[in-house]
């Protein structure tokens, strides 16, 4: 205890300089703005201040605080777009659209931007606390995750994924069916066979998720919107009658926003897992838990606990992924591995010695988590009403304006036509499926996790050589299996038993 803090003072005395405090805020800001803007993402700004850090010589610990900032703000501002516009503004905020886009609809649009900002502080304050003090034991723990473990995880997701099928189960399957579908486009890692690419190069690297998720959220949206300016309908979002959440409403989700920052914390531990996978388990098991037990639960139309889950989660997940990169050396997500890169120039290796012989490095980055994420509180709780002045934005102004930012951002991808006409064509299926009540929750899903799940059993089944006995041997696996058939079996059983002691008293 007494060398976590003496370390921990260290890192404070960095960290409170005069220009990393501004260079924290700087990164702040410039992340906020990024995770505004649908398409650009984290892992493309940090890429492209990498070299611009550099090129001002930066000391290597202000250039770390730089990248970390932005990571954290983008994951603070990928809310905006999502509970304002309906339009995720970075692949964690797809979740937050669930719950905070109708919640706008509602005239709370105000009070959701605010108490998202809060959850999202309790999200990320828990994991920087977690930091401090796990980070040695979480970094053993997440050793122990191979290809097997990585697998069932990601079964387990699929099987937490029901409670986003709602009362339509059959059309929720479809959905996340489309989305496995969409994520075995391109060249097979393992044996270098392309894969439904239809002889079109372009298709060769797959489909990037940026254009499925502007595709299905931003341009089906904005088709929508038109559709319902041709018939004469209002597409406005009421305005807000308060800018801020009240007392009720923090203590209705402070267990929600807590709950979710541990799971989006220790799934953040996990190289590779993201903080896209834990704000949707996150989500879906909050889900779970509190419909078992507040029947006027309603989330996916307008629950402040739907929108505090994945907020919280992902940036915890977003803080807890810096663990195995400064202990391991190995990538939480790839942000990390950008900023991993990052510390190359400097010719810096990240791992357990860099503990011991840069801990000025180590610890400054941790303390300017917290002091970015003060400040980030502190930036997005008084620009609540700016970010709601949004909505004052002319319908015939904000529909092109929406679609040439989106588009931009997927241009920026690879820098060809191909990508959007392919953004336009998912767009129109996204419509479709809008139409016809299909989730798309569960197809965005299925593209992040599809890929992760087919890499991981051909790598555990290539150690087995075919064995699928390698997918039940380890204590991690077992308890995995057992949640993920919990998660499927508990929730109808007790649906089921307080339905049957319900009619006999009626």
């Amino acid at each position: 205890m007494s060398s976590v803090l003496e370390h921990l003072s260290m890192g404070m005395g960095v960290a409170f300089s005069a220009i990393n405090l501004l260079i924290a805020a700087v990164g702040a800001f410039i992340g906020t703005i990024v995770g505004v803007l649908p398409g650009l993402g984290p892992i493309n700004a940090v890429a492209m201040l990498v070299p611009i850090a550099f090129a001002m010589q930066l000391p290597p610990e202000s250039a770390l605080i730089l990248l970390a900032a932005v990571y954290v703000g983008a994951e603070y501002g990928g809310r905006i777009s999502s509970i304002l516009i309906n339009v995720p503004g970075e692949a964690a905020a797809l979740m937050t659209t669930l719950d905070g886009y109708p919640l706008a609809r509602k005239g709370m649009a105000s009070v959701a931007l605010s108490l998202s900002a809060w959850s999202s502080f309790i999200g990320s304050t828990l994991a920087i606390i977690g930091v401090l003090f796990l980070a040695p034991a979480l970094a053993k723990w997440a050793v122990a995750f191979g290809p097997a473990e990585y697998f069932v995880l990601m079964v387990f997701a699929f099987c937490a994924l029901t409670s986003l099928l709602g009362d339509q189960p059959v059309k929720g399957i479809i959905a996340a069916l489309t989305g496995l579908a969409i994520s075995t486009v391109g060249v097979d890692a393992n044996s270098g066979v392309y894969r439904y690419t239809f002889d079109i190069t372009n298709l060769s690297d797959g489909i990037d998720f940026v254009v499925v998720v502007i595709g299905l959220f931003a341009v089906s949206e904005m088709l929508q919107m038109l559709e319902k300016l041709l018939k004469g309908q209002s597409i406005s979002v009421p305005k807000s009658q308060r800018k801020l959440f009240n007392f009720a409403e923090l203590k209705l989700t402070w267990w929600t926003s807590v709950r979710s920052g541990v799971m989006g914390f220790v799934i953040g531990v996990l190289p590779g897992a993201g903080a896209s996978v834990a704000s949707a388990v996150a989500y879906s098991t909050e889900k779970k838990y509190v419909e078992g037990r507040d029947t006027k639960a309603q989330f996916g139309e307008g629950d402040l606990r739907g929108l505090a889950a994945p907020e919280a989660a992902n940036n915890a997940a977003a803080t807890g992924s810096f663990i195995p990169m400064l202990t391991l050396g190995v990538p939480g997500s790839g942000t990390t591995a950008v900023m991993m890169g990052a510390l190359t120039l400097y010719n810096i290796s990240p791992g357990p010695a860099l503990f011991d012989y840069q801990p000025q490095i180590v610890w400054g980055l941790i303390a300017s988590l917290f002091i970015a994420n003060l400040m980030l509180l502190a930036m997005n709780i008084p620009l609540v009403r700016v970010f709601a002045a949004m909505l004052n934005i002319p319908s015939w102004l904000l529909v092109p304006g929406i679609l040439a930012i989106s588009f931009i951002g997927v241009w920026a991808l690879n820098g060809t036509t191909f990508d959007l006409y392919l953004v336009v064509i998912i767009g129109i299926i996204g419509y479709f499926f809008r139409k016809l009540d299909v989730p798309l929750a569960p197809l965005v899903l299925g593209v992040v996790l599809g890929n992760l799940m087919e890499q991981n059993l051909r790598r555990a089944l290539s150690i087995s050589n075919g064995e699928l006995g390698i997918l039940f041997q380890s204590n991690i696996t077992i308890v995995l299996w057992i949640l993920a058939v919990a998660v499927l079996t508990v929730p109808p059983l007790l649906r089921r038993w307080i339905g049957g002691r319900k009619a006999p008293a009626n």
